[in-house]
Formats: C-alpha cells, structure tokens, sequence
C-alpha cells in the first residue's frame, strides 16, 4: 500500500481522496448514468468495485433488496479469486476470517463391511505449488461487503442503489441510447417506475436474469435430473473429519460432498437426493429439512450426526448451460455492444466444484476495464467485444469441467472403472478449479506466442504468476504481482539483461525509449497525469539488490508522483538469489519484456529491442497512442 505521496495521511489509507463524480455524488438515483449494473452479486459489485477507480465515470449499480446481502449461497473462494482480493487490497483481511483448505479426505465404502465408510485417501490441495494464496471458505456475503468497502472508499464514493429491480429496456440511439425501465420494490413508493437512460447496461442479475430475457440471448444445456440437498449447519457429530474438506461415497451411491465453514464451527454438506424423474416439476425441492439429516446419516454410517442449528439450506438440480452469447450484439462484428451479462446469468452449473462466484468474479474483473478505458477515450469501442469472446469460452471450459466432476460425485463407487478415479481427478484437475486454466486466445489485447521462449513461465493469455522478489530500495523481499492493484493500468514489466545497469545496454536503451519516443505508450499519458497513470512501469535486475546502484537506474523506472511530485522509489526490482525469479519464471538472461493486462493476464512477451512491436501493439490496444 502507497500512501502520503498526496501529504501526510491521519487517517485510514485505504480511503481515497474523493474525485470526479465522487465529489458530488447525488443520493438519489440519477436519470443519465454511463454504466447501470443490474445485480450485486459477484460479478456485478466486482464490476462495480473497478469501475470505481475511473473517477471520471458515473456507474451505479442497483439491488432489489432493500440492503446488503447478509446470507450468501456461494462459499468457496479459489486461489484466483485471492489473488484478485490482493489487487483490490483485501486479501490478507479475509483470508484471516476465512477456513483454508490444505487438503482433501475421500472416503468410500469398507471393503469388508460395506454398510460402513472408511477414509481412503487425503489428497493435498494444490499439489504443484501454483499459487502462494491459499483456497479459502468464506460466506459470500462477506466478500460482497469487502467489495463494498472497495467501492465506498473509492474516488468515486460508490455504492449500491437498494430497492430497485430491473424490468426492461430499449437501445436507441444518442450519447445514452440504453432506456433502461425500473420499478422500486420497498419503501413508501414501493411499485413506482422510472427510466434511467445508460451509455452501457451490465445483468448480473442470476440465473433468471431479466437482462438475458431483454436482449434475446438464451440458455443452452439442460439439467441432468439428480437433487442435491444442501445445509450449513451446527451439529454434533463422531465423524473424524468433521474439520476437514471431504468427498463421501457410500455402498448404495449416495454421496456428500462436505465442506467445513469459516468460524470453526459451522460445515456445509451437499447431501445426494438420486435422480429425479423429469416429471418432478420441481417437487423434489419440497425435500425437508429431516428427510436431508436422514440421508446424511445414511451416507455417514457408522458415524452420526445430529443437527443443532441450521443457519441455511436449500434443494437443487443439478444443470448446466451456456448463455448463447454474453452481450446484445445477436452478428459479431456488427456493432459494438451496449448491453452484456455476466455471472449465473450466462453461465449456470452446480455448486459443487466451488467455481460460480470465483468465474463471476472474473467476469466483472475482465469487464470493468475495458468499460473504463472505453468510457475515459483510452481505448476503441471494439475491445468490449472481447468480452464475449474471451468469458465465453471459460464458461463453456467451466461446464465441461462441471459435468465430469458431478457425475462423479453422483457414481457408485461399484460403478466406477478405477474405484480411485475420484480422487486422481481432483489432483489432476486441481489448476483448473483453482482457476489458473484460462487463456485468453490472441486478439486486439491477447499477443502472438512469438518470443514465448523468452519468459516461458508467464504464458500469454494466462494470469500473471507472482513470484518473490527484493526490493531495492530497502532490501524487502515481496511478490512481484502484489504491488498491482486493480486501478486500470496496464503493466509493462521489464526484465534486465545481465548487463542491464550497463550505459547503452539494451535495457538502458528500451527505458530510454519509454521515457522519451513518441511511440512510447507512455507518450498516451494525458498532459498533467503523473507519468506512470495509465502504464505502470517496473524492472526487474539479475543483479543481488545491494549491487544495483539506485542512481544508475533509468528515471523511468523511479517516476514521479503526486502533486509533490516525489520518486515512487518501489518500481526497482532484484532477483532472489535464493529463489531466482528468472530460473523459476524460464526468463532469458538477455532480458525480456513482459506485458500484463489491468486484469492481470499477460498480453505480451517481448525481447527488449523489439520497440516497433511494442508500440504497434499498444496501438491496437489504445486510440491515444494510434493518435
């Protein structure tokens, strides 16, 4: 965290000085908005949070409810996600309330009692190291007021709209052509509409999303008739791995997937209801309460357990689908879009590989700043089709995943070909839910694969994995990508030749560069912005942090911020020498360049003296610097 640049800060740091449409940001809904989000789920207050960043933007988003969310549905919160909650600043805060998961139990029927379950293996979570964040539990409730705490404290001073539910809308044209119809759901004019007039409409709003409805876009998929009763509940119980992450099979194909809670106490159970018959029409959903402890202590036999409290439950069907596009635009390439969905609006699967609310998140991430660099003249229309292109494809990639991984759960253990398939696929699977999968294919924001060989370990397309570092500075050691935070800039880390402290070394030249062609991104920079606004510049030496000279440094590296205009003296890197980041990343020691998008997925590798590349491709990010 970077603070007192502005002066000397007596009060919390994490509030930000107040800008833009935060200065005079009216109580009241307004009629003309740039960005309406329907929905604060995940994706909608994630997309909300990083629009709050953009002072100049006028985003708000509304709620049916009449307040916060206080019980959330969604609990698990992948790696991926962590590292996200790092870029907003609170990650180190939930992972503390949080449970965190560091291995899984599967127990499967006794081969000489069967009537029984004995344990059959522990398997590790993250098997290969993947991410230094953890896989956490956590309400989602809770990570929604993170977010609003995010928002609140932002320039813009954001913060829900409650009481509003979305009906309809039409696109016109004009500066606002979105005409976006309301209808107050609490209070005195409860029943009341309005119109709120929209350059852009966002539906985060569920899997029965109105949004969806209103511009055309339909599921694709169908359920797979198997219920699952679900609890978090307090209860007293012998089972031995009561505070341990477990996948139960029993003899007679009944299952529960059981999940301990943050808190210590409370655990959810997803308890296997069997197949529905497709005439249910929902009546399985009538399930009681006792009928799932019935089946539960079925399934844990010998063990028992006696329900003490029950803070929430539910009864689902298992489905899967697909949104058959994510925005209003029905022939791609026809127009730029006005109005997208994100979330269970256009993707819906069960909740048992704890992927819904940590691909939600994601979608609001990827969305936020394109919106904003569209909004704030940074960047064409066309990049908020990428959108689309890019969220859809991970959630057909999450579906296929889902469906292997339920129908799994769901098998007898009889049944099953290998009776340990189960287990050899969650460790063989594990990057995928912890949600390190996703690659972006190349487009206007996504590079060619050409200098790859030259920092193999930050594939293009893939998020950008931290790695230990040494500050200059002050010799602190710290994770390269935690000094990023989710403000909408573009990341161009320059990796040092062996020579780089060297005059008229490549590195020496390409800062040089930076600094001063017109060429240069950074030449984008808006007059009166501090230089490292819209592109944030760091480097990284080979050298040990004691041998790299501050005063050799390039000034590019050591910008000036704040209206003090002080040197950010925290852009200066060296390698560990105990855990070299160019060994462990496959990083040439000739250097390289290696580019990361606002949302942390790497858009580019570059040798140092490829400058016309560089340029021409931030050209075709950014209508400032085509200019």
């Amino acid at each position: 965290m970077q603070f007192h640049h502005h002066g000397y800060v007596s009060g919390d740091p994490r509030v930000q000085p107040a800008a833009g449409v935060g200065l005079e940001r009216p109580e009241e809904l307004p009629d003309v908005v740039d960005v309406l989000i329907v929905g604060t789920g995940p994706a909608g207050i994630t997309l909300a949070a990083q629009l709050s960043q953009f002072p100049g933007i006028t985003t708000r988003i509304i709620e049916r409810r009449g307040g916060r969310l206080e019980v959330g549905q969604a609990d698990g919160i992948q790696a991926r996600s962590v590292e996200t909650f790092q870029a907003f600043g609170f990650a180190n805060r939930i992972i503390e309330e949080a449970y965190r998961i560091t291995e899984m139990a599967f127990w499967k029927p006794d081969a000489a009692h069967p009537e029984n379950i004995v344990r059959t293996a522990v398997a590790p979570d993250d098997p290969t190291g993947i991410s230094e964040f953890p896989h956490l539990i956590v309400n989602q409730a809770r990570v929604q007021d993170y977010f609003l705490e995010v928002m609140a404290h932002s320039p813009t001073r954001n913060r829900p709209d409650y009481g509003w539910e979305f009906v309809g809308l039409e696109i016109g044209e004009g500066d606002h052509p979105v005409s976006v119809t309301l209808r107050r759901t609490v209070g005195p004019d409860q029943g009341a509409e309005r119109v709120v007039r929209a350059k852009y409409v966002v539906g985060g709003d569920g899997a029965h999303s109105r949004v969806r409805e209103a511009i055309g876009a339909t599921h694709q998929g169908a359920k797979a008739f198997h219920a699952w009763g679900v609890m978090d509940v307090l209860a007293d119980t012998d089972f031995p791995d009561i505070r341990r992450k477990c996948a139960i099979q029993s003899h007679d194909g009944g299952s529960i997937l059981h999940i301990p809670r943050e808190g210590n106490h409370l655990f959810r159970m997803y308890v296997d209801l069997g197949e529905v018959p497709p005439d249910d029409d929902g009546r399985v959903r009538l399930t009681t309460q006792e009928e799932v402890e019935a089946r539960a202590n079925q399934i844990l036999h010998p063990y028992t357990l006696t329900v003490r409290h029950v803070a929430w439950r539910s009864v689902y069907e298992v489905g899967h689908r697909v949104t058959d596009r994510f925005d209003d635009v029905v022939e791609p390439g026809s127009r730029t879009p006005r109005v997208f969905i994100m979330g269970d609006a256009c993707h819906t699967h069960s909740a048992k590989a704890g992927q819904g609310m940590n691909v939600s998140i994601q979608d609001g991430f990827n969305l936020g700043w394109k919106l904003g660099h569209v909004l704030e003249g940074r960047a064409p229309e066309t990049l908020l089709a990428t959108y689309s292109a890019e969220r859809q494809v991970v959630a057909q990639n999450l579906i296929d995943f889902d469906r292997k991984w339920s129908s799994l759960m769901a098998a007898k253990p009889d049944e099953m070909d290998d009776p340990t398939e189960l287990e050899r696929f969650y460790v063989q699977t594990a990057e995928f839910p912890a949600g390190f999968m996703t690659e972006y294919a190349p487009s206007m924001i996504v590079g060619e694969g050409v200098h790859q060989a030259l920092a193999a370990g930050f594939p293009i397309g893939k998020r950008f994995r931290s790695h230990p570092v040494v500050r200059v500075c002050d010799g602190n050691p710290v994770h390269l990508g935690h000094h990023a935070r989710a403000d909408g800039r573009w990341r161009i880390y320059v990796f040092a030749g062996a020579d780089g402290l060297a005059r008229g070394s490549e590195t020496v030249e390409f800062a040089d560069w930076l600094a001063t062609a017109s060429a240069s991104p950074l030449a984008a920079t808006p007059a009166g912005a501090d230089r490292d606004a819209w592109f944030d510049v760091k480097v990284v030496y080979q050298e040990a942090h004691l041998d790299v000279d501050p005063g050799r440094v390039p000034d590019v590296f050591r910008p000036r911020t704040g209206p003090f205009q002080v040197v950010d003296h925290e852009k200066v890197y060296a390698a560990d020498p105990g855990d070299d980041i160019f060994d462990a990343r496959g990083v040439d020691r000739s250097g390289a360049v290696v580019v990361v998008r606002p949302d942390q997925y790497v858009a580019h590798v570059l040798p140092l003296a490829a400058r016309d590349e560089l340029a021409a491709f931030f050209a075709g990010c950014a209508t400032a610097v085509d200019a």
